[in-house]
Formats: structure tokens, sequence, C-alpha cells
């Protein structure tokens, strides 16, 4: 299972609406002279995203949770977002390989290709999220409250770090 400290900013009967705790990609300083992590948070914005997660230990509004999320879930959620469309692709392009002799015409036919993975996968994955949405198989969970101590960790070696 992987894990993630977040916040709970809402409830709703037994699932918990959740916010990941942000923090430096590589959790170690706040440098942002020559790190092309901080130039990327500049341009795109880290924009926070929320979720729904099963709450079983019945945490309220504000705690910090460690929440995590079955490792097949992603995994699958990898297959349909990048192997499938590349699938597409390259059968696109060899079918028309195959057919014509156009190198035109094979690239359009990957482009295509592609597109349409991606097109069947969203219509995929919406038509099955719509007939199933009452499972609870790729829902995140919320494991246990989060350990303050656990969670100012990097506080903690930033500081040190500073002082030295």
């Amino acid at each position: 299972m992987i894990e993630e400290y977040a916040i709970i900013t809402a409830r709703e009967e037994n699932l918990a609406v959740l916010e990941i705790e942000r923090r430096t990609a590589c959790g170690l300083c706040g440098q942002k002279r020559g790190c092309g992590n901080a130039t990327w948070g500049k341009l795109l914005g880290h924009k926070s995203q929320q979720f729904r997660a099963e709450n079983g230990i019945d945490a309220n509004v504000g705690d910090s949770v460690v929440v995590g999320i079955d490792e097949r879930v992603i995994l699958s959620s990898v297959f349909y977002l990048y192997i499938v469309p590349l699938l597409g692709m390259l059968i696109a392009a060899i079918l028309v390989d195959t057919f014509f002799n156009n190198e035109l015409y094979v690239l359009l036919a990957a482009a295509s290709g592609l597109l349409l993975g991606f097109l069947w996968v969203k219509w995929h994955l919406v038509g099955y999220g719509a007939a199933k949405k009452n499972c609870t198989q790729s829902l995140a969970v919320i494991l246990r409250r989060a350990d303050d101590m656990a969670a100012c960790e990097n506080a903690v070696k930033f500081q040190t770090k500073q002082g030295e």
C-alpha cells in the first residue's frame, strides 16, 4: 500500500474529503535557485487536489492522517493511461504501413491511433466509474492518524541544516 500524509477538509458519512500535504519534491530543502523542481513549481503552480477516502478511523475535519491506496490500482491506471494509447498508436501505424507506402499516412495513422487510444481510455474509465459507483476497490483508505513527530520530520531536518 502506498502511503501519504493528508489533511481532512470535510466529512461525508463514512467518507472524508482529503487534501495532500504539499512538500518539495525531494523533501530536503527550500532552495529556489538552481533547482529545477522549484522552477517548474513557479511555472505550473503547485495546486492542491482534493479526493475522497474511506474514513474507517472516524477522523475529524482538520486532522492530519496517513492515507493509503493499493498499488494494483496505481498500476492499473498506469496501464490504461500509458500502455493502451501507445498500443493504439503502434497498431494503427503498423496497419497503415502494411497497406500504404506513404510515410505521411503512417504518421497520421500513428497520431490518430494515439488519440483514439486516449479517447477509448476516457470512455472506458468513465463508463467503468459510472457502472461501479459504489465500488470501494479503488478508493483510498485512511489508515491512521499522523504521528506529529513524523509529520514534522522534514521541518526538523530543514532547521538543523540551516543551523550548520
